[in-house]
């Protein structure tokens, strides 16, 4: 088995640092991702969304994550020495189990046009990179892709269209970058059944072989974690796939941070871990319970997986980076208002200061 792998998502650090977030180690300035690095985190996962930007050119926000800051993100992990994985969204902004938005170039395409584009647009990212001197050791073909991608067209029912298209993706990967691991990547860690029938869909219409399945695990809507290590053991009994917690987080506090916000005092979402939530989490919101559920995590996918990626541990609360603008509000059909909602869940407090759970990272 590979070395066990220990993720970050840092997709975001670039537009926080350029709204004066800074990251301190022990009250010492530094590079996060040499932070990262040095408490043991060995890949890092970057989000690509088509064109996040409005008619007008305005960012969509959330890191604006194209194709130019992808590249930039990446450098910074290769020079690390990390692993990174290309997390393609085919979408101009989020695309979750809610939602799985056309891009604007691709609005009025029939299954074939996408089918064309999405292997095209793959293929082009992918020689972008290679052009770049960067390598995707993992390259996931979809965002938590449980009801489909690129809705109306290809939404659950249609596991026929829905296995063409990542297929088309898959194959585009495997042309230009052989070694790379392609990952298709769903939400609900702790459904076995779900898991159960979605690859058993995917299989039987069809779609190409790849070699890792990514979980979202987030314990306060996931399920247990006794939920998440019976459907890993499940899936490691039936795929010789490569098992990885896509994305999962813990909070530390409920205490809110609208002062590092006060731009958004009439309009600011506030963290999506509220005190209401505590009674849905196997430990307390604290520090302490932070460390300790991923502790658990861990020891749980080391039984039967290959490691986790940890989401939203770099979204430290500052003025002018919000989890979406108010025309990205419009393309993806959703009510504000903007800000972070996830400061209460990131391995930094809301100054930048590193947190215990990192050492608790780096120690298991």
């Amino acid at each position: 088995m590979n070395r066990f792998l220990k993720g970050m998502d840092i997709s975001g650090l670039n537009e926080i640092e350029k709204n004066a977030g800074v990251y301190y180690d022990h009250g010492i300035a530094r590079d996060p991702v040499l932070i990262f690095r040095d408490y043991g985190i060995n890949l890092a996962r970057i989000r690509l969304w088509n064109d996040p930007y409005d008619l007008n050119g305005e960012p969509y926000g959330a890191g604006t994550t194209d194709l130019k800051t992808v590249i930039a993100l990446a450098k910074r992990a290769q020079d690390a020495g990390l692993l990174w994985l290309l997390d393609f969204h085919y979408s101009d902004f989020w695309a979750d189990p809610g939602k799985q938005i056309l891009p604007k170039a691709w609005k009025n395409y029939d299954f074939e046009e996408l089918k064309t584009a999405v292997y095209s647009y793959t293929k082009s990212v992918l020689q972008t990179l290679k052009k770049e001197n960067l390598h995707p050791d993992y390259i996931a073909v979809g965002n938590e892709i449980t009801n489909g991608l690129c809705w109306p067209v290809c939404k659950i029912p249609a596991y026929d269209r829905i296995a063409a298209l990542v297929s088309q993706g898959i194959i585009a990967s495997r042309e230009e970058f052989p070694s790379s691991k392609i990952m298709i990547h769903l939400d609900q860690g702790g459904n076995t059944e779900l898991y159960r029938k979605w690859f058993a869909e995917y299989f039987r219409n069809g779609g190409k072989d790849f070699d890792a399945i990514g979980l979202s695990f987030y314990p306060a809507w996931h399920g247990t974690l006794e939920n998440l290590r019976e459907n890993l053991e499940e899936l490691s009994r039936k795929y010789d796939k490569e098992l990885i917690i896509a994305e999962t987080s813990y909070p530390f506090t409920t205490e809110d941070y609208a002062k590092y916000e006060d731009y958004l005092k009439d309009g600011r979402k506030g963290p999506a871990i509220k005190p209401e939530f505590e009674k849905r989490l196997p430990y307390p919101v604290s520090k302490e319970g932070q460390c300790a559920f991923m502790k658990e995590l861990m020891s749980t996918v080391s039984k039967f997986g290959n490691g986790f990626i940890y989401w939203g541990g770099e979204l430290i609360p500052r003025k002018g980076s919000s989890w979406a603008s108010p025309s990205a509000l419009e393309y993806i059909h959703e009510k504000g208002p903007g800000g972070n909602e996830w400061a209460n869940q990131a391995v930094f407090d809301y100054d930048g200061e590193v947190l215990p759970v990192m050492e608790t990272i780096k120690n298991f």
